[in-house]
């Protein structure tokens, strides 16, 4: 699997570059499968693809504190991240993975890779909930996925050091919760694993096998999703 360690400059760019990946596996004629590590240099909310911002998140403390909100191609509920949160796609082909098409085996098969990685630096990581990975009956990593024709774009959160403050400033009381929650409020329910950053780059990298650096990653195509779509208000607040 190839490994795109890579950061853009913009919050668009940066939700825009997962899809781009995801697109440009389709197109082309191998299994297409990356590996993506980044991490915002700021505070940023992200929403799902079906979400609505005013039922999720708090858009007059976003404004009022300068954080973008932007919706991304795949589901799942809204989160916040930024400095001190590791983010990671991973772009899988269903053909040489058939068994991936099936969604409940998906989020099994990957978050159950992570947890193995991860094991070694932060022992007791269990996945909860459908999408969730979680230490000690806290959440520090939410995923989320779509599915096209011949692959499966599957990114998420990991929290090491991020400011925890800033989701219960950003984020209603979600809609949907799931049972472990046990509703318990943002503060109560989330957590920074006690790792460092390199030592998830190293986890991820070996989850995967993830060793030949990609080049050749899909530029322009980025730009133009920005320009249609990430950068425009009729997608990151449509209802």
């Amino acid at each position: 699997m190839r490994l795109l360690d890579l950061t853009l400059d913009t919050p668009a760019e940066n939700v825009a570059l997962d899809e781009a990946l995801l697109d440009a596996a389709e197109q082309s004629a191998g299994p297409g499968e990356v590996l993506r590590l980044w991490e915002p240099t700021c505070p940023m909310v992200v929403i799902g693809r079906a979400s609505q911002a005013e039922v999720e998140v708090r858009c007059d403390v976003c404004t009022k504190q300068d954080v973008p909100v932007l919706r991304r191609c795949s589901g799942g509920a809204a989160i916040v991240t930024g400095p001190g949160c590791l983010m990671y796609a991973v772009v899988l082909s269903l053909e040489h993975r058939p068994h991936l098409r099936s969604i409940d085996y998906a989020h099994k098969f990957i978050l159950g890779r992570l947890v193995a990685a991860l094991e070694t630096s932060a022992p007791g990581v269990q996945r909860c909930g459908t999408s969730d990975l979680a230490i000690d009956g806290r959440k520090f990593s939410g995923n989320s996925m779509r599915v096209s024709r011949s692959h499966l774009l599957y990114h998420g959160t990991l929290l090491y050091q991020f400011p925890l403050e800033l989701i219960a400033d950003c984020l209603k009381t979600p809609p949907r919760q799931p049972e472990y929650r046990e509703g318990r409020d943002h503060l109560e329910f989330v957590t920074n694993l006690k790792v460092t950053p390199d030592q998830l780059r190293t986890a991820l990298r070996a989850a995967w096998s993830a060793v030949e650096p990609l080049t050749d990653w899909p530029r322009a195509p980025t730009e133009r999703l920005v320009a249609d779509k990430y950068s425009r208000s009729t997608w990151n607040f449509r209802r």
